[in-house]
């Protein structure tokens, strides 16, 4: 499976989701979105989760830290234990041996974060 992992600020909007997914997704066939369980409930997210029509995994922080990222953001290094939750969140729901297909993409507007990753199984 093929997931668009995602990062994001509390100020971000759907469309901040959306420019991070374009910049990261490329031709990828994205079968699931995935981010931080405490992301959970943010109206960007459901808002940009429902218009993109595919599962959405939630990752317990814990989870994440384990995760080896391309790239590192003190932010998310202080708060998860991770350089990229959206490289975290992606490796985390693709499964055992999953791997990046690129590093994280940022949103113009620097509120939101992509990355693609393809499960091991696949």
């Amino acid at each position: 499976m093929i997931v668009a992992g995602l990062g994001f600020s509390s100020a971000a909007t759907a469309d901040s989701l959306r420019a991070a997914f374009e910049a990261a997704s490329g031709n990828h066939d994205i079968g699931a979105l995935a981010t931080v369980a405490d992301k959970d409930g943010h109206p960007a997210l459901t808002a940009f989760a429902e218009a993109l029509a595919v599962p959405l995994h939630l990752v317990v922080p814990a989870d994440l830290a384990g995760q080896r990222t391309l790239s590192c953001s003190n932010r998310s290094r202080a708060t998860y234990g991770t350089g990229s939750v959206a490289e975290a969140s992606a490796l985390a729901a693709a499964g055992p041996g999953a791997r990046l297909l690129s590093p994280r993409q940022i949103s113009d507007d620097r509120l939101a974060t992509c990355a693609i990753a393809i499960g091991g199984q696949t």
